[in-house]
């Protein structure tokens, strides 16, 4: 960030000090004589000390005047002559993009909501993320695709959190889960579900991290396309990391979790468990750190009137030369 002062209209603070210089040289080279009467045998009294006190306070006056008006003149044309301060801001704006990838299926509604909630949370430290919703049962559908329009965002996923906590009308919930049963007597096609999410990312050519956050138990009921080593596959060709969260369910086998951690970790992502409270703002730590390089928004120049001192200034000054003028008139 790069500040700066100055002046909006920089040649009128010039302009007005040449004409309070002129005023004062015209002052002293024509002084006005008008009214002076001479009298005769006055000279002692220039000697008296009351009166050369008198005069010498009179001179000081008149002086205190000028400077005050002079004072005043040059605050009224700094404030004509708007001063300011510059600001030439630039943010840095992070590349990272990610997709929020929700198993809908009955076993994870309980923990999509924790996980919604947990993100909907973070994504107001987000500074340039750009972040994607889709949810997924048998066939998978997209709430809302990669955007960094964080009022959106956090709309879509705060109706989303209401919808998996219950606490939504049955037509938004119907909204959420249009399109998550296109197979009929099939659920859970969880890696239909991954490619789905990793087909998502855009911008190929674009030097930014992809991630791809998964909820889900991994149990397959059904027959789908990609198989869960398969959808893994196809995100790393993509440079997709796949990050997963995994329910600390007791009926859930290991061979479960061991197979969703080998995907995840396969794609250079992580594994966590979703009970944990602090699982996704460590999985968002992570992938923050996989950051591939910051970049710079456009610079945004902010222009803010700075004038108050000059305003303090001119109050002063025309009150002082107020109060002066009415003691030199007295």
């Amino acid at each position: 960030m790069v500040t700066r002062e100055g002046l909006e209209v920089p040649w009128l603070v010039p302009v007005v000090l040449g004409v309070i210089v002129a005023a004062l040289v015209v002052g002293l080279l024509v002084r006005d004589r008008r009214g002076v009467t001479p009298v005769a045998n006055t000279d002692d009294l220039r000697r008296v000390p009351a009166l050369r006190a008198w005069r010498v306070r009179y001179g000081a006056l008149r002086v205190a005047v000028a400077v005050a008006v002079a004072a005043a003149a040059v605050g009224a044309a700094v404030l004509a002559a708007r001063p300011v301060t510059v600001e030439e801001r630039t943010r840095e704006l992070a590349n990272r993009d990610i997709v929020l990838c929700l198993d809908v299926s009955g076993s994870m509604i309980e923990y999509d909501e924790r996980v919604v909630a947990t993100f909907e949370r973070l994504v107001e430290g987000f500074t340039g993320e750009r972040v994607a919703l889709s949810v997924f049962d048998s066939t998978s559908a997209t709430v809302f695709p990669l955007t960094d329009d964080y009022e959106l965002v956090t709309a879509q996923l705060g109706a989303a959190r209401e919808v998996l906590a219950g606490d939504a009308s049955a037509e938004a919930t119907a909204d959420l889960f249009r399109g998550t049963d296109g197979l009929e007597g099939q659920a859970s096609l969880i890696g239909d579900g991954v490619a789905s999410c990793a087909l998502l990312f855009d911008q190929h050519d674009a030097d930014r991290s992809r991630s791809v956050v998964l909820a889900t138990d991994n149990e397959l009921w059904g027959d789908p396309v990609y198989t869960l080593p398969d959808a893994a596959a196809l995100a790393a060709e993509r440079g997709v990391a796949l990050h997963a969260l995994f329910p600390d369910d007791e009926r859930l086998g290991a061979a479960t979790a061991a197979e969703l951690r080998i995907a995840a970790e396969g794609t250079g992502g992580t594994f966590w468990v979703v009970d944990d409270a602090d699982a996704v703002p460590q999985m968002l730590a992570r992938i923050q750190d996989s950051q591939l390089a910051a970049m710079q928004a456009a610079p945004e120049r902010v222009v803010t009137d700075d004038g108050d001192a000059w305003v303090w200034l001119l109050y002063a000054a025309g009150l002082a030369a107020v109060l002066l003028a009415w003691r030199v008139r007295a």
